[in-house]
Formats: C-alpha cells, structure tokens, sequence
C-alpha cells in the first residue's frame, strides 16, 4: 500500500495520522523539534497548571469527540464549570457581564439605544454585492455602527485572532459570517435559519460550543496521539527539500546525524505557513512555496499569573474578559483559567492568563518577561481589582503566532489548490487553511486525513464513527 509522510506534529498532523492509522494506510510524521503538541502547552508547577498556547477545545463537531474517544482519552476529557460561562467585556474601565440574550443586549449598559436599534434594521439591510472583498470593519460598519465595531467585533478579533478588524477579510477570515449575509441577505435571519441547518448536521456554532480540556491541560491530547502512534512518531526530524521523483516524493532530512532522505508515495504539510515558505520544491515545473512567506503571523505574549484569592476583588465567575482598543490598556484579555477547569490552581489560589501583542501592539509583546508581567499586573489591578504580588508567573512568546486572513488572503488558498491539482499525493492542511481555532485545525486534520485515504486506497479500510452511526439510524 502507499505510504504517507506527515511534516509537523501539531495537532492537525497528528490528528491526519491518527485517522490514517486507523484506515490501514502505512504513515510516518515528522516533526522538527523533541515534542509533539505544536503551541498547544500544558505546565504544571506548585499546584498551578499553565496553557501556554491555546486554553479550551471547543466540541463543534462530532468529529472532535470521535478522535478523543478513539485514543482512549474520553476518561480524561473535562468540560468546562458551568460557572464559568460569563464572559465579560471592558467599557468605561471596568468589565461588564456581556449579555447572553436578546432581552439581556436590550437592557445592558455595554452598548447605546442607537446600536441597540441597528439590529432591528440589520435585517433590512442589503446585502454585499461584492464590488470588492470587504474587511471585516467595513463589514460591521455597512451593518451595524461603530460603537459595536469598537466594543463587539474589536475585542473579539483580539482576542480570537490578535488582529486588526480593518485588515482581516470578512470572506476568508469570519467564513460563517460572510455566509451568513450572502445566503440570508442578514446576519440576524442568518443566525435563526442556519442554526437549524446546523442542526441536521448534527455540528454546534462556536458560540453555543461547549469547550473542552484534559485533567491534565489540553497537551494531554496531542501527547495521547502521539502515544497512539508510537514508533510512527519521528522527532528531530527538520525537512529541508522535497522532490518529486518517479510520482514518488523524496524529503531530505536534517537532524543530529546530518542529511536523510526518505520517500513517500504522499505527503501532507501540516506545518506553518512561513515554513513552507522555507522548504526547496524540486521535479513540479512552475511551483514554489516562496510566496506563503508572506502570510503575517504577528508575535503574542502569553502571561500566566498566579494570585491569592482573597488578593482579588472580582468574582471571576466567568470565561474571562476582552478588551477593546479604545480602552488603552496593554493587554488584550484575560482568561480566569482556574474558574473554567478544576486544579488549575492550589486551594486559596487563582490563576489568570493574559495576551499581549497581536496585530494591536507586536512590539510590545517583544518586550522583557519582567516587563510583560509589570503591564499585566498593573491592567489587572485596575480591572480586576487585583493586589499583592504574583506567586506564579510564566511568559512565553510565540514570535509568530497566529496567521492573518487579511483582505486577499484567497490568493494564497487558490495557490494551495492549484499545487495539488500540479502535484498529484502533496497536500496542505492546518490553520493556515481551514481556520485558526484548534477546533479548526482538529477537522481539518480529520478531512484531510479522508483525502490523503483516497488518494492512497486506503479510505475504505476504516469508516468514520459519524458515517456508522448515520447508516445505523436508516437501519
């Protein structure tokens, strides 16, 4: 049978292998450094547990739970406190209960009788004609008003992508949403109709979404994968070139003991954008991956704090808190981790994660660790009523963290059809194509894997839990 070759062990990579595993289809992954997760980072120290890259998992689709179930980690799976569901936005400088119903915007203080009156008239509103691809703040503007712009869809890019609402592309960034309007003509009708659709497809929005972690931090699922794979796993594996050779493809290796080369019959680049950018392509005439060096990826800080809990007046009965630009504070938000999953903190302790940087401020995410922990400390207090000094703290910077669907992002998705229609068994899978969410990057990891299997014969070893429950149900 043929052979595949995965480059990058984040969780789409091992999500990708994974399910070929499971279809019979012989696969090997490849991974530059010592571990398997990417930025998914999990630590534990004196009681507190940190996540470094992203906090929760959100279930979306049955194809989540199925990958968890079928590596055996369902017992150590957890769903986030029920307390834990507020969420919070800054205005006035302080945060406020963002409301979790219609009835609820209508009377909250977050937003002026003008914006409250927009989303009557949304529906009323044309809808794009496409005269050019719009940014998303051209978007909200044309729909609703610039106070939403500012204290809705600002802090949420924020805190979802580190972006720019007027750089991000309505189309390619916020895909649901730029759907919404073209097949409902609003968003508010949008949200009602396809809800039902979503329905039938057995999937969950993600604001409805319940969200997911691991009695140990979310590392637990990409160490559990790789577990699974076991001898399938290589690190200290760094690919420098590919070729294509007799329909064969041929990676050159570096690693501790110089060059090696080893073929496959497909390959699945699951790694960053910028370093695809990086990798020499030799035997597809006319095709290079120069070009997705220039998909910006801007550095974020995160900065995990550890308090006492009588050292902080707010009662952190939420998911946490964004916030806008035009408050002026450094940081982007914060999540309250210890209220949204047990033993995230000792007995008497909270534990806060904050974000810096991003798209809003990337300088600043450069700065010293000290420094990043003073600034977060100081919005805290303000904010959160924090006092006293951390007894936990840990900085780490993603130099380049999250990749920007800016305005003309397509071109780089049409580049990744075009070489696969050029390059017969080579693909392309991560959130550099699918979404930046790890839920996003779990599917996409998940679909790419039933491509890879039909491409290779082995697709029809192995059915998707999903597809055996449908067929079950006409039974």
């Amino acid at each position: 049978m043929r052979t595949v070759g995965v480059i990058g062990a984040g969780i789409t990579g091992l999500t990708a292998a994974f399910r070929l595993s499971r279809m019979g289809v012989p696969v090997s992954v490849y991974e530059a450094s010592g571990r398997a997760g990417g930025v998914i980072q999990s630590a534990g120290e004196d009681g507190f547990l940190a996540e470094f890259g992203p906090n929760t998992l959100l279930e979306i689709s049955p194809k989540i739970n199925e990958v968890i179930r079928d590596a055996g980690l369902s017992p150590r799976m957890m769903y986030s406190d029920d307390y834990a569901e507020n969420r919070y936005l800054v205005r006035y400088g302080r945060p406020i209960a963002m409301p979790s119903s219609f009835g609820g915007f209508l009377k909250t203080d977050l937003f002026s009788a003008k914006t409250k009156l927009s989303l009557f008239k949304e529906p009323f509103k044309r809808r794009w004609d496409n005269a050019h691809e719009e940014n998303l703040a051209e978007f909200v503007l044309r729909r609703l008003t610039r106070e939403f712009l500012d204290y809705a869809i600002d802090p949420l890019v924020a805190g979802v992508y580190a972006g720019d609402p007027f750089r991000l592309s309505v189309k390619h960034g916020f895909k649901k949403l730029y759907e919404l309007e073209q097949k409902y003509g609003s968003l508010i009708k949008g949200q009602i109709l396809g809800a039902r659709e979503r329905k039938r497809r057995a999937e969950v929005s993600k604001q409805e979404a319940k969200k997911i972690s691991f009695d140990e931090g979310l590392q637990v699922l990409p160490e559990g994968l790789a577990t699974a794979l076991g001898d399938k796993m290589r690190f200290g594996m760094k690919l420098e070139r590919i070729e294509r050779v007799d329909g064969r493809w041929r990676l050159t290796f570096s690693g501790d003991e110089g060059e090696t080369d080893i073929e496959h019959d497909a390959l699945l680049l699951a790694i960053p954008a910028y370093r695809i950018a990086e990798l020499e392509l030799a035997g597809c005439e006319r095709t290079c991956f120069s070009e997705f060096g220039d998909i910006i990826y801007p550095p974020v800080a995160s900065v995990v704090i550890g308090l006492r809990r009588d050292e902080v007046k707010h009662p952190l009965d939420g998911f946490g808190m964004l916030i806008p630009k035009v408050e002026n504070f450094s940081i982007l938000g914060t999540l309250f981790s210890s209220s949204l999953f047990p033993d995230r903190a000792p007995k008497g302790c909270v534990t806060l994660t904050s974000y810096v940087g991003g798209m809003r401020n990337p300088e600043l995410a450069l700065r010293p660790a000290a420094e990043l922990v003073e600034k977060t400390m100081h919005d805290l207090r303000i904010l959160l009523g924090a006092s006293g000094r951390p007894v936990f703290q840990n900085v780490v910077l993603y130099e380049k963290a999250i990749p920007q669907y800016v305005v003309g992002y397509g071109k780089y998705k049409e580049m990744m059809d075009s070489i696969e229609n050029q390059c017969p068994g080579l693909f392309f899978a991560g959130h550099y194509r699918d979404g930046i969410a790890l839920s996003d990057s779990l599917i996409s990891g998940y679909d790419i894997a039933e491509r890879i299997g039909e491409f290779t014969g082995g697709a029809s070893g192995a059915k998707s839990q999903s597809a055996v429950n449908t067929e079950n149900k006409h039974e």
